[in-house]
């Protein structure tokens, strides 16, 4: 369970981490794909901070993340500079893809028979465990 403490640091990470990378996409030249904190989970001890990043269009989510780990060290100088009066220490930061939006219209299509594994039995082989 998280501390009030460890929700609040995650809640100023959120939003600065947001607004860094959105300004670097930009700074880039970066035309039609949205890039959106979801959630920032810090360690017990305040140490580590996993960035959840959800992007749209999905498919460019590997690409950003890649482009997101390669300025890891400028995304954590920039938002230390922000958060100094707030954070005695910065949290290292981890970044990771929500794709949680995903996953629920895949839920949506199902419960509404877009995808039904009897007309289309290739769906079922995305439904296998491995």
């Amino acid at each position: 369970m998280e501390t009030n403490r460890q929700k609040k640091i995650g809640g100023v990470l959120q939003r600065d981490v947001a607004d860094v990378i959105q300004h670097a996409l930009r700074e880039a030249g970066v035309q039609g794909i949205l890039v959106s904190v979801t959630k920032v989970n810090v360690t017990t001890d305040l140490s580590i901070a996993k960035v959840y990043m959800s992007v749209f269009p999905p498919a460019e989510g590997a690409r950003v993340l890649s482009e997101v780990n390669t300025v890891k060290s400028q995304i954590k100088h920039q938002v230390a500079q922000r958060t100094k009066n707030q954070l005695r220490r910065m949290p290292e930061l981890s970044y990771f893809i929500d794709d949680s939006l995903e996953y629920i219209d895949s839920i949506e299509k199902a419960i509404k028979g877009e995808q039904n594994p009897i007309n289309d039995p290739d769906l079922l082989e995305n439904r296998k465990k491995k």
